[in-house]
């Protein structure tokens, strides 16, 4: 059985509706067609993957060593408790280290993680600049461990760390779920590691099919926070998809979002999203509004907040990693 080097479907010849197709002419070259419309022609079918509970319970089943990715913008309940699903020895990736903000400190995060969301070991690290990714291979010698299962959410850059890694032609896209099955990667010095299929959170404030969106936030760009103030009856308002009102006195929010996407103030007159459902949130000083798939706003002073959104469970709040300023 030949699997396609780009996604890891078995390459077949008969159905071209079927994941893993290839015209005869063409198999030699390992590429299925699905894979070679992405690299030529950026045009890729979305396709249904193993659910997660399956991919857990493989890798569960297993002696080797896990690796768990995650970026800033995508640091939540749902998708943390993915990470403590995981039974053998595991490490949390913080990816993309590249695009934070230069006042984030990777000890403030480290300590904010493990206190938080329970994290005992992580790794920060970048494929983009090449930075810190040989410290993988130094765990698995240190756990003495020559196989890792790389896991994490659609577009947490799972892929784009193989082809840092190993320099090889992995497909890698904006577009969720592209890697397929498990594809087998041999590392030097006997190590391999198992790239899997993305995980999809349920309660993102956009949807699988969005590109637009996925593109926006999955851009390169160093992050850059945005301050608003907050007289009371303001909003802020994100794209179309999020509606953020103070009901108290002045509040100031910071925004860690992709600067690429759009954010404007509005005030009580403008009715936009207001007949979307809302959930009301009490902050302290330094607490986090979780915006799911988009990032975060750190409340700065005490406030009041109304948010407007199509899916209440979209939006969470949590201590912030700047507590203690």
């Amino acid at each position: 059985m030949i699997k396609c080097y780009g996604c890891g479907a078995l390459l077949q010849t008969e159905d071209r509706e079927k994941l893993g197709f290839v015209p005869k002419e063409k198999l030699e070259n390992g590429l299925c067609e699905r894979c070679f419309r992405l690299v030529h022609y950026n045009d890729l079918r979305l396709v249904d993957l193993e659910k997660k509970e399956e991919v857990l319970k493989r890798v569960n089943k297993s002696h080797a060593y896990a690796f768990f990715l995650v970026d800033l913008f995508h640091i939540n309940e749902e998708v943390m408790a993915m990470y403590h699903q995981i039974q053998i020895d595991k490490c949390l990736l913080f990816t993309k280290v590249d695009l934070l903000p230069k006042s984030l400190s990777f000890e403030k995060i480290k300590l904010w993680l493990h206190e938080v969301y329970q994290v005992e070991d992580c790794l920060f690290v970048s494929a983009a600049k090449q930075y810190n990714i040989k410290g993988i291979l130094h765990i698995l010698e240190e756990e003495k461990k020559k196989e890792a299962y790389l896991l994490g959410c659609t577009n947490a850059g799972k892929s784009t760390l193989v082809n840092a890694l190993v320099n090889t032609s992995i497909t890698t896209s904006i577009v969720p779920n592209t890697t397929l099955d498990f594809l087998r990667i041999p590392l030097e010095n006997d190590f391999v590691l198992f790239d899997t299929p993305g995980f999809q959170p349920t309660h993102f404030l956009y949807s699988p099919s969005d590109l637009n969106r996925i593109k926006k936030v999955n851009g390169n760009k160093r992050l850059r926070p945005v301050f608003y103030p907050l007289k009371k009856g303001a909003s802020v308002i994100i794209e179309d998809l999020i509606r953020i009102e103070n009901k108290g006195d002045t509040c100031h929010l910071i925004f860690y979002i992709p600067n690429s996407l759009s954010i404007g103030k509005v005030y009580e007159k403008n009715m936009f999203m207001k007949t979307c459902n809302s959930v009301s949130f009490f902050f302290q000083k330094n607490e986090d509004l979780v915006l799911k798939g988009l990032g975060f706003a750190t409340c700065k002073t005490e406030g009041i907040l109304e948010v407007y959104v199509r899916d209440e469970a979209s939006v969470e709040k949590r201590k912030s990693f700047f507590d203690k300023e």
